[in-house]
C-alpha cells in the first residue's frame, strides 16, 4: 500500500453563520491550524457556491484512501441534515481517517469524538430558531 498523503484543506465561499470569510484567510486559518498539530497540510478544495451544494466535500471523501484526513475551516461547513454528516464521520474514520475543523479546534479520530461536534451543531441550530 502507497503512503497516505497528509490532511487536504476544505473551504467555501458560502456565508457560514451570516458571515462571509474571505478564502485566503480559510487557507490561513487551516495552513496554521496544520503547522500547530504537525500536519502536513495539502492544498485547500473549494466547495461550490450554490445553496445545498457538497460536491467537492464528496470528492474529498473519495480521496480519504490517498489522505490521512480533511481539515475543513469550519464544522459549519458540513451539511446540515445529521443523518448526512454522521454517514460523514463514519466513512472518514472507516477509510482510518480524521476531520479537523479549525476553527473550533475540534476534531473526530475516533466514534467517542462525533458527540462533541453535534452537541456544538445542535446549540447553534438552537440559537438560530431562537434568536
Amino acid at each position: 500500500m502507497a503512503e497516505r498523503a497528509g490532511h487536504r484543506g476544505y473551504i467555501g465561499a458560502r456565508p457560514l453563520n451570516g458571515s462571509r470569510t474571505p478564502q485566503h484567510v480559510q487557507n490561513i486559518v487551516i495552513r496554521d491550524y496544520a503547522r500547530r498539530k504537525n500536519f502536513q497540510y495539502l492544498l485547500s478544495a473549494v466547495e461550490h457556491t450554490m445553496a445545498g451544494s457538497y460536491m467537492i466535500l464528496e470528492d474529498l471523501l473519495d480521496e480519504l484512501p490517498r489522505l490521512r484526513g480533511i481539515i475543513c475551516y469550519s464544522i459549519f461547513m458540513l451539511p446540515p441534515d445529521e443523518t448526512w454528516r454522521r454517514a460523514i464521520y463514519d466513512r472518514v474514520l472507516r477509510e482510518g481517517c480524521d476531520l479537523h475543523a479549525a476553527v473550533e479546534e475540534i476534531s473526530i479520530a475516533s466514534p467517542d469524538d462525533i458527540q462533541a461536534v453535534e452537541d456544538i451543531l445542535m446549540v447553534q441550530k438552537y440559537a438560530t430558531i431562537l434568536s
